[in-house]
């Protein structure tokens, strides 16, 4: 009668063996479901033949800290869009002209990329001259914004005749007679003098330049900063 015995043994075996897969395929599911909602829910499982680079999202920080509702510009690389690590952008204006009238480009000293307080990177050139040198503008464009910044000091945002760069000059000591917002200017106009307003620190007359691009004018705060340096020492 061991045959029998041995028929029964095994169907519990087999039902032994059943049942421990089934609880491991049902604690499998359940861990990647719990897997699934911390990072954020999607599908379970994916799979692609090729991979996709996704938009890195911009950091907010820049000398323009307004201190107001109106934020500043971003801090970015020297960059596109495109590729943020890249020391020569994709997209960049052709033909400007040093912001500070009698600055010869061998003047020029690049810092970009120096660092600032709070942890931040500078993202501009600063341009130093005497105070009260006319600040021109680089390019053709319109002046989209006047602004009192607590970093910046007295501000001014141009956009260009493209509208996809912000040029953006601070630390002035005042505006040009007249400009106004809306206003359009031609390159090489005098909107400005060069001052140390903002955090430049009394007496550190220069002019702060920075270009951004941008993809919504009417965010004139937003944009990725390029290297203004090489532009201009062309």
């Amino acid at each position: 009668m061991l045959f029998p015995e041995f028929m029964r043994w095994a169907a519990r075996q087999r039902t032994k063996t059943l049942l421990i897969v089934l609880i491991s395929l049902l604690s499998l599911v359940a861990f990647l479901v719990w897997l699934n909602r911390r990072k954020g829910g999607g599908p379970l499982l994916t799979w692609s033949r090729s991979e996709t680079i996704k938009p890195v999202p911009l950091a907010s920080t820049e000398v323009t800290s307004h201190g107001s509702p109106t934020p500043s510009i971003p801090v970015s690389a020297t960059s596109s869009p495109a590729n943020a690590s890249s020391s020569t952008p994709l997209v960049s204006p052709a033909g400007l002209i040093i912001p500070v009238a009698g600055v010869r480009a061998d003047q020029l000293v690049d810092t970009f990329s120096e660092a600032r307080s709070e942890g931040r990177v500078h993202d501009a050139i600063d341009i130093p001259a005497p105070r009260g040198t006319p600040v021109l503008a680089a390019a053709n464009g319109k002046i989209l914004k006047l602004f009192e910044s607590k970093a910046g000091g007295t501000t001014i945002y141009q956009l260009s005749n493209d509208e996809k760069f912000i040029y953006y000059y601070a630390h002035l000591d005042r505006y040009a007679e007249g400009l106004s917002e809306g206003q359009t200017v031609t390159q090489s106009e005098t909107i400005a003098y060069v001052g140390d307003t903002g955090n430049a620190g009394a007496g550190n007359y220069h002019l702060h330049f920075s270009i951004a691009i941008t993809s919504d004018p009417k965010r004139y705060w937003e944009g990725i900063n390029i290297n203004p340096y090489p532009l201009l020492k062309k």
